[in-house]
């Protein structure tokens, strides 16, 4: 890996990190808070593409299992692996790879068409993986956390919207292709294709 890759990799996770400051929303019903820091994984997916995408949300998860507090609310230490949040936080690099991969395949970029594997991959993902290992962890019924999830569903599809258009935006950009889009092997080449007018 160069140099760039890194820094765009550190860069990402350094990012992840600063969403980690923006108060989470705690729910009563829920000990799984709302934060931005889904925001951070579609990004991180859609912008780096799916190697580095999940490299930066690898490094970002030890540094938390380290004991950095990056986490939304000041959260850090492994017990947050061991806690309701612990699948949607071992989620958050199978997503980035997974979104980094399919938009890759996209011959010509349209804001739909991100928003489309953003909505149905990458909150889906993360729900797929989070919603079981907090039931089994809170000793509740499967369809109880599904019906308790609901309510995470408005604030994901903004954030999956928002992600969407700036990954839309930031692929125009000139230095992002020059640097990011480079004709390599497929897994490795987030947003290889030239971007729609």
């Amino acid at each position: 890996m160069k140099l760039l890759d890194i820094t765009y990799v550190a860069l990402l996770a350094a990012f992840m990190g600063a969403l980690g400051f923006v108060p989470p929303i705690m729910l009563s019903f829920t000990p799984v808070p709302i934060t931005l820091q889904t925001l951070g994984v579609l990004l991180a997916g859609g912008i780096l593409g799916a190697k580095r995408g999940f490299l930066s949300m690898m490094i970002f998860l030890l540094l938390v299992a380290a004991g950095a507090p990056l986490l939304s609310g000041g959260r850090g230490g492994f017990a947050v692996f061991l806690g309701p949040s612990a699948g949607y936080l071992i989620s958050w690099p199978i997503t980035a790879l997974c979104l980094g991969y399919l938009i890759s395949r996209f011959s010509k970029l349209r804001f739909g068409r991100i928003l489309f594997i953003n909505l149905t991959v990458g909150i889906l993902m993360m729900y797929i993986i989070g919603i079981p290992v907090q039931a089994f962890i809170l000793h509740i019924k499967l369809t109880n956390a599904i019906i308790t999830s609901l309510v995470y569903i408005p604030g994901d599809v903004l954030k999956a919207t928002l992600a969407s258009y700036l990954v839309y935006r930031l692929a125009k950009s000139p230095a992002i292709k020059r640097n990011l889009h480079k004709e390599n092997s497929p897994i490795d080449e987030p947003l290889r294709a030239k971007t729609e007018a």
